[in-house]
C-alpha cells in the first residue's frame, strides 16, 4: 500500500457526520456529568497528559495507568524498570530526542523513519518481556500524542495493514496542503473536543469506532 493509497483509504473512511457522532460518544460529549463510557477517553488527559513539560521526557506511573485505559498493561517488572531502573534512563534519553510539540503533519522522515529516536524507543519497548507492538505504540503515543499515533489491531485492520504506518500516515496528513490534517481538526471542533485531543487521536478514535464491532464479530484476519 502506497502513501497515496493510505490517504485515499483514510479519506474514504472519514464520513463527517458519523465521525462527529462517534467522537462525541467516545469522549462523552453531551453525556451525563462524570459518566465514562469509554475509559480511553481519559488517555490523553489523565494527570495532565504525558507530554506536559515537567514529565515529557520521563515515563511516569500516570503514563502506565493511562495505557491501561486503552486495554493494555505494562507488566510489573517492566513498569518498575521504567519508573526506577535502567530502562527508564534509556527511555528518557530517547524521549529527549523526540520533539514534544511537533505535529505529525509537520514532521520529516528523520523524526519517524527507521533509526530515528522514536523508532529506537519503540524497538526498545518491544524488546521487553510481554511488551508487543501495540503496547509500545500506545505508551509512546501517551508521551508524544501529536507526533506518534495510537495504533492497534482494529485500526491496522481497517487501514489494510500499511507497511510503515508512521511514514504513510505522515505523508497522508501532509498531502494536498495538509487537507486531511485540517479535516481532522475540523471534526475535533465540530465534536466539541478540547484541543489537547490531538489530530492523530481524532483519527484513531474515528477509525476504531468505525471498525471495532465488525472486527470483533468477524474475527478479521491479521494483516
Amino acid at each position: 500500500m502506497t502513501s497515496d493509497d493510505l490517504r485515499l483509504r483514510l479519506r474514504g473512511l472519514m464520513d463527517p457526520d458519523r465521525a462527529v457522532r462517534d467522537l462525541r460518544d467516545y469522549f462523552g460529549v453531551g453525556g451525563a456529568p462524570g459518566a465514562v463510557r469509554y475509559t480511553g477517553s481519559r488517555f490523553e488527559s489523565l494527570g495532565g497528559g504525558g507530554d506536559r513539560p515537567e514529565t515529557a521526557d520521563t515515563v511516569t506511573a500516570e503514563d502506565l495507568i493511562a495505557v491501561q485505559t486503552l486495554s493494555v498493561r505494562v507488566p510489573a517488572p517492566v513498569a518498575l524498570d521504567l519508573l526506577e531502573g535502567e530502562l527508564g534512563v534509556r527511555m528518557s534519553g530517547l524521549l529527549r530526542a523526540i520533539p514534544a510539540g511537533l505535529d505529525m503533519a509537520d514532521a520529516g522522515a528523520t523524526h519517524l523513519a527507521e533509526g530515528s529516536p522514536a523508532d529506537a524507543a519503540w524497538k526498545l519497548l518491544c524488546e521487553q518481556p510481554r511488551i508487543g507492538w501495540v503496547t509500545a505504540g500506545k505508551l509512546l503515543a501517551r508521551k508524544r500524542p501529536r507526533l506518534l499515533p495510537v495504533y492497534d489491531q482494529v485500526v491496522r485492520c481497517v487501514l489494510g495493514g500499511p507497511e510503515s504506518v508512521w511514514l504513510g500516515l505522515c505523508a497522508a496528513l501532509q498531502a494536498d496542503e495538509r487537507a486531511l490534517h485540517h479535516a481532522l481538526a475540523e471534526l475535533r471542533q465540530r465534536a466539541g473536543l478540547p484541543e489537547h485531543i490531538s489530530v492523530l487521536r481524532v483519527c484513531d478514535v474515528v477509525l476504531w469506532m468505525r471498525h471495532r464491532k465488525e472486527h470483533r464479530r468477524t474475527g478479521c484476519a491479521e494483516v
